[in-house]
């Protein structure tokens, strides 16, 4: 794999059945870290089968040209009714993947997917603030912090810290 995902390097695509056991294994990971999301360990498999493939309106898969799961995101309204032209979007990047670029490819495709899909701006309701390169990485592509929600994220190891509303425009 080469240091930086690039086109030849990364395909983003929809979700497909097939791609659940390593979808599973993924997030299991990334929920029992308990630093960056906020399902705790104990979040079933079934559970999560519904919040990141049957919830939201898409569910994409990064990889590898040779297969390999590297991320993933999904894409839904953040409300209901009025407020649903903004949409809220999740991302999860596999642990040997982080720091290649794949986090920044994805946030760019699911921004590309919602313009098309009609949205006009996007929002993410809760980045744990210790989550510092997230929090770089989102600001780089546009987004600015609204809001800190003090001591409200549960952190693992670090206790409760605060966490991010981050929002950004998507038409000009």
């Amino acid at each position: 794999m080469r240091s930086r995902a690039d086109e030849t390097t990364l395909r983003i695509r929809r979700f497909r059945q097939t791609d659940w056991p390593r979808l599973w294994t993924l997030l299991q990971t990334t929920f029992q870290a308990g630093d960056t999301y906020v399902f705790d360990d104990r979040t079933t498999e079934a559970q999560a089968l519904d919040l990141w493939t049957r919830q939201p309106q898409v569910t994409c898969i990064a990889e590898s040209e040779t297969g390999e799961l590297l991320g993933t995101y999904i894409l839904k309204p953040n409300q209901p009714g009025r407020g649903s032209h903004v949409c809220n979007a999740g991302y999860v990047v596999a642990p040997a993947a982080r720091g290649q670029g794949v986090a920044q490819r994805m946030c760019a495709h699911s921004m590309a997917e919602a313009t098309a899909m009609g949205y006009d701006a996007m929002q993410f309701n809760f980045v744990v603030s210790t989550n510092e390169r997230a929090v770089r990485l989102w600001q780089h592509m546009g987004f600015a912090i609204v809001g800190t929600l003090p001591k409200a994220f549960r952190h693992a190891t670090l206790g409760d810290v605060d966490a991010h509303v981050m929002y950004r425009r998507l038409a000009a």
